[in-house]
């Protein structure tokens, strides 16, 4: 084993290396003023740039949380490794010859964090060559059919895993990886005979890299009919991989993203593919997770996302969303963490629900392009979408949209752009532009005296230029929900799908997630179970112990503790017999609630709908109502 490495060449590294060029592999950096450098801090949340880099010095410091030291100190903060890794990395890096105290010469193993990255590497060339197999003219074929040939293959990385239970492991051992290591990396796994097997089987395959275009990890589809894994497999979390963190395209978008400023986030691998071929080159995707926190703090640090004086340096963040159900609530949680860009977002969605590979397959490349070019405003999306759940032709329903649309326009940070939608709220609804801005003040004085918001406030201030470590929201707790029925029942049903989501079944927890909510708190701890609903489908974790934790994963950062404590507070039902027959009972209440509140509604709607001037409305009523009714009986008889 190699010793110490020689102090001299740890010096004729870090001479060697432009620390600059380093960081701004994971840090967009900008001019500072006379030999400085800054950008967004990777190492806190923060929306003024307070993290400088000197190149003359080889030095980096934050002036908001204290984070200082060269780039070797960068690289074992950012990857986790250790510093010899990091000397080692940098060595070869810039031809330097390492030497070692005890006389050795620096080994090509750099470490476990080198070592992975190397198998996944290599797994990829494996792929990749394996496309071109007879084996693989099924996924030729899936490429083909959605408009990608070889070069696009081959610009992407894209291969094929053989239907085989070992051709990949067999391949990296023979070229000196370990057992452990391939499991570790999440290549191969284990059975419980502590056989080894290839994770990926008979699938198309896409090489899922960082910043810095390190091979982390893959995705993979299914293509064959027998294939009984979800339609959709990732790498597991690994020590390298962790798909909260990783944008599937980032390593090609990242210089276009940079310079362009903006950034174009769509919801899968294809898509990516469709974007940068059509010259959407700025696209980029998660990875079988929910666009969340993490992936902001990437995204903000590679446009260069903070405020400025003027326009200049506000950069475009666009959302792509399917117009169905999970498109929608997609674009909830988008919203829902809008203020932690400095950046202006916006939402395009396709014609017709074509997601991007599909529009380009249909309409050719100028449709994505112009999907991207025809964009709208966040805001304009989400009042829009929210006015559309009003009857705006009466004045009830005029003045319930307004209820609901005034915390939004309180929210915009931009007082200019504030004031004009208040004016585009009010020709919206109809209504004088004075009422509507009194509504959007109170809304936005209601805000500002709840206490739980300072901190958000705080974080999402523009003048706010990073003197501290952005601090999350303590978020709401169980003992600070209402005590009224309605709230304990929707707590109760919450608590049965978190705690025992087996002896509800899935269907029935569905239609809870579907429910209409009275307590704000709950509702979001609903959405959060919906989305992990969603996503589950494709791994079959629901009722498992992983489920919590994607249902946490969902959830907003502020709501997380809520969500913990429904999942430990204990239920009122001990026996086994008994707690499944509590957990269907209390979740079918819930359900039968809202087709109850359906009834009622649609009953309003037919008492003012006149049977013979509007004949066919008042049939297509009536339906509903027999229709709602049934669902009640159905439900009952379960």
């Amino acid at each position: 084993m190699a010793g110490l490495i020689r102090r001299n060449d740890i010096d004729e590294v870090r001479a060697r290396v432009n620390i600059a060029d380093v960081v701004g592999e994971y840090v967009t950096l900008k001019g500072a003023g006379v030999g400085s450098l800054k950008g967004l801090c990777p190492f806190h949340d923060e929306r003024s740039p307070s993290f400088h880099v000197r190149p003359q010095v080889g030095r980096y410091h934050c002036f908001g949380c204290g984070e200082d030291g060269d780039v070797f100190t960068f690289l074992q903060r950012m990857d986790h490794v250790s510093f010899s890794e990091a000397v080692e990395r940098m060595a070869a890096r810039v031809g330097v010859e390492l030497h070692y105290e005890d006389g050795g010469a620096a080994s090509r193993d750099y470490g476990n964090r080198a070592r992975l990255i190397a198998a996944n590497t290599a797994a990829a060339e494996f792929f990749a060559a394996q496309l071109v197999s007879p084996e693989a003219e099924p996924a030729r074929r899936f490429l083909g059919e959605r408009g990608f040939d070889r070069a696009a293959a081959e610009r992407f990385g894209v291969g094929f895993a053989p239907k085989s239970f070992d051709a990949l492991g067999t391949h990296l051992v023979g070229l000196g990886f370990t057992e452990l290591e391939l499991v570790t990396s999440g290549l191969v796994s284990k059975n419980d005979r502590g056989n080894t097997y290839d994770r990926f089987r008979g699938r198309l395959v896409w090489p899922i890299r960082d910043v810095t275009g390190q091979t982390l990890g893959f995705g993979a589809r299914k293509l064959f009919d027998d294939d009984q894994g979800p339609k959709y497999l990732n790498t597991p979390e690994t020590p390298i991989y962790h798909k909260s963190q990783v944008l599937y395209g980032l390593d090609l978008a990242k210089r276009d993203i940079s310079r362009g400023k903006q950034v174009v986030v769509v919801e899968g691998y294809t898509d990516v593919m469709a974007c940068h071929l059509a010259g959407v080159t700025t696209a980029v995707a998660t990875c079988g997770t929910a666009f969340g926190v993490e992936h902001i703090k990437v995204v903000r640090r590679v446009l260069g996302d903070f405020d400025t004086s003027d326009s200049t340096g506000l950069g475009e963040v666009v959302f792509t969303f399917d117009p169905d159900e999970a498109g929608q609530k997609a674009a909830s949680r988008a919203f829902a963490e809008e203020q932690r860009f400095a950046a202006q977002t916006f939402v395009a969605v396709a014609p017709e629900g074509l997601d991007p590979c599909d529009l380009r397959l249909a309409r050719g490349d100028d449709a994505v392009r112009m999907l991207v070019a025809g964009k709208k405003p966040m805001f304009e999306f989400m009042l829009r979408r929210t006015l559309a759940r009003f009857d705006l032709d009466t004045v009830e329903g005029r003045v319930a949209a307004l209820r609901a649309a005034a915390p939004i326009v309180a929210g915009i940070r931009d007082r200019a752009l504030g004031t004009g939608y208040v004016r585009n709220l009010a020709g919206w609804l109809g209504m004088d532009p004075t009422e509507v801005g009194r509504a959007v003040s109170g809304a936005q004085r209601r805000a500002d005296s709840d206490p739980r918001r300072e901190e958000t406030r705080s974080t999402a201030n523009p003048e706010v230029h990073g003197d501290e470590p952005a601090r999350e929201e303590a978020g709401p707790t169980i003992a600070q929900l209402p005590a009224d029925p309605a709230t304990r029942l929707e707590r109760d049903a919450l608590m049965a799908v978190l705690q025992a989501p087996e002896r509800v079944g899935r269907d029935l927890a569905v239609r809870v997630s579907q429910a209409a909510f009275a307590a704000a708190s709950l509702s979001v701890v609903r959405d959060a179970v919906a989305a992990a609903l969603a996503s589950v489908e494709r791994d079959d974790a629901f009722g498992t112990p992983v489920w919590l934790e994607r249902v946490l994963e969902e959830a907003p950062a502020p709501f997380r503790r809520l969500i913990s404590e429904l999942a430990i507070a204990p239920l009122p039902e001990k026996s086994d017999r008994d707690l499944g027959v509590y957990c269907r009972g209390i979740a079918t209440s819930i359900v039968d609630r809202d087709l109850l509140r359906q009834k009622a509604e649609l009953l309003g709607r037919l008492q003012r709908t006149d049977a013979a001037a509007e004949a066919e409305r008042y049939t297509q009523l009536q339906r509903a109502l027999v229709s709602v009714e049934q669902e009640r009986r159905a439900l009952r008889e379960d």
